[in-house]
């Protein structure tokens, strides 16, 4: 997985009935925009390190720096 600070990752639900999850990423720790990232989660503000699973998909951001 690769992103850039600006980008949206999307943490797919494994419940039935349960909502996915949104951050978005505010630093990019690893080399060549590998994980882990510093996000701020979109349902709570809660800012944390990720290092997100195959269940998550990277969302572009028009103003996300490349």
């Amino acid at each position: 997985m690769r992103a850039s600070v600006g980008d949206h990752i999307v943490i797919k639900s494994r419940r039935v009935g349960q909502a996915d999850r949104d951050c978005e990423v505010l630093e990019v720790h690893g080399a060549d925009g590998q994980p882990p990232y510093l996000v701020r989660w979109g349902d709570s503000g809660h800012e944390t390190l990720l290092f997100p699973g195959s269940d998550a998909t990277v969302r572009r951001s028009e103003h996300a720096e490349r």
